[in-house]
């Protein structure tokens, strides 16, 4: 039977393998596309075989050695890292159907390349989940953003230059000016990098070597350094890039970008602060009022958004904001609950973005003033796009509800009522921003002109009845975008065994 220890290079392995049969069979799309989905399932039976052991208490390690004396590349596996790696890995599966049917149907250009950059992304991903130290979780934080911004720039219109340009531009200066200066700085205090339950900085304040205001502008400095967590101001980056394709989209807001950035801030405030150390000193409090400031006003300009996907690119910075808010909150349950909105938003947004792309690819809508009737036409992606909602907006029997109330207890047990409020504003306004799009589809008669077309066909009064003007985009898109709005749901069913798994992050040794 195969070590755990093997299976971590293994699994960092498969995508690289991928990038490899993409290039080597670019000109035979069918057996690229085969290729590239074949591997991303034998990498989920990995990563889940890996899973079954650390659930149960095992902490595997595997190590490429030191690329400068303390600067190891180095792989460790913990519960948390665990549910990112799954969900990374899961959703790609369901990415790559989405993103054959969305290639094709469109006729995008380039698509070796798109698929094999996606591939890198994954690595990247995975790279970031199993990190065992700040300089390995650099290293894949800042491949994370090179290798996605030929993604953003793929349609190579002065537009997408344009966006490509904002995203790498706030995305690396960030990290080299505050995230690659607070990890020198985190070494210079606790002479390792290391990522321990307890933290690495406990000894350093116990000795006077930082004092409370030091620590919390260290905590700054990790908190806007690692930009992918979209705090503002540091935001603009995101909507920026929703030039890209839809499957890009799916994979900046989902599986890898922005979750590698709410990820790497619950592992610098769990593994390198210490949750006891930070809501002790109080050094992030100032930084829970910057992600309550921030999830209140994107779902304000949310609502503002006529573009579909401008409209779930704010709504994806709002709902970052809560996972931010529950590490800096730094409770046992409000950390929990960010850990956990990370697989109830990935599976909710996900959806949310395949429906945007089926959109576009059957009906080339993209404002959501011009969904009037299109829901009698595309019931799935509509009804899949409702069940995504009521996740994301915090709602039985959608998944987000669980993340959400836990999120809620962790700000009433800091006392900290006005971010309760914040939470509970922003939830409200995820309904007015979110609900209206399906309600619209459904609810309101189709434009004069789309029904004069409907009347003029034969089938719209024939005996196949509503089931004629039935319109979807290809299955490849329509399959995934269902499939992703169950598991939304089903994760309501499935949170107490989440908060069970992710339970012993919080305990100090």
């Amino acid at each position: 039977m195969m070590s755990p220890e093997n299976m971590i290079w293994i699994a960092l392995a498969l995508p690289l393998i991928a990038v490899a049969l993409i290039a080597i069979f670019g000109k035979s799309p069918d057996t690229r596309d085969g290729c590239s989905g074949t591997v991303s399932g034998l990498l989920f039976v990995v990563v889940i075989s890996l899973a079954v052991g650390v659930f149960n208490g095992e902490r595997p390690e595997w190590s490429l050695g030191e690329m400068l004396p303390g600067f190891e590349l180095a792989f460790r596996v913990e519960p948390l890292g665990m549910l990112f790696a799954i969900v990374a890995s899961g959703l790609w599966i369901l990415t790559t159907a989405y993103a054959v049917g969305y290639m094709r149907g469109h006729h995008e250009k380039h698509q070796t390349r798109f698929f094999a950059c996606f591939a890198v992304a994954i690595f990247a991903a995975l790279a970031a989940a199993f990190s065992a130290n700040l300089f390995t979780l650099f290293v894949a934080y800042e491949l994370m953003t090179i290798s996605t911004y030929p993604l953003v720039t793929h349609s190579g219109t002065e537009e997408a230059r344009r966006g490509g340009r904002i995203y790498l531009g706030i995305l690396l200066s960030t990290s080299i000016a505050f995230f690659m200066l607070a990890i020198v700085w985190t070494w210079s205090l606790a002479g390792t990098l290391d990522f321990r339950l307890g933290g690495i900085l406990r000894e350093a304040y116990a000795a006077g070597e930082i004092s409370d205001t030091a620590l919390g502008v260290l905590m700054g400095l990790f908190a806007f350094g690692i930009g992918k967590a979209a705090l503002m101001p540091f935001h603009r980056w995101l909507p920026a890039a929703m030039v890209a394709p839809t499957p890009v989209s799916a994979l900046l807001h989902a599986v890898a970008v922005v979750k590698v950035g709410v990820f790497s801030v619950l592992k610098v405030c769990i593994y390198i602060i210490g949750l006891d150390l930070l809501h002790d000193s109080g050094a992030s409090l100032y930084l829970a009022y910057v992600a309550g400031f921030t999830l209140v006003v994107a779902s304000l300009v949310a609502m503002t958004k006529d573009n579909l996907k401008a409209r779930l690119a704010y709504s994806t910075i709002g709902q970052l904001a809560y996972i931010t808010l529950g590490a800096f909150l730094a409770t046992p349950n409000s950390v929990v609950g960010g850990g956990m909105h990370i697989a109830m938003h990935a599976v909710g947004k996900i959806t949310l973005f395949f429906c945007a792309g089926a959109i576009y690819v059957a009906a080339h809508k993209k404002n959501i003033s011009e969904l009037e009737g299109l829901g009698r036409k595309m019931p799935f992606t509509f009804a899949a796009f409702l069940l995504a909602s009521v996740s994301i907006i915090g709602l039985p029997p959608g998944g987000g509800a669980w993340s959400k109330w836990l999120l809620a207890i962790g700000t009433v047990e800091s006392d900290q009522l006005i971010l309760t409020a914040a939470l509970m504003v922003s939830s409200l306004l995820n309904i007015a921003y979110l609900i209206p799009i399906p309600m619209r589809a459904f609810m309101r008669p189709k434009s004069e002109g789309e029904a004069v077309a409907d009347q003029s066909t034969p089938e719209a009064s024939g005996r196949l009845g509503w089931l004629s003007q039935i319109e979807e985009a290809p299955l490849l898109c329509v399959l995934p975008l269902c499939v992703t709005a169950v598991g939304s749901i089903a994760l309501f069913f499935a949170a107490d065994w989440i908060y069970l798994v992710l339970l012993p992050i919080t305990v100090s040794p």
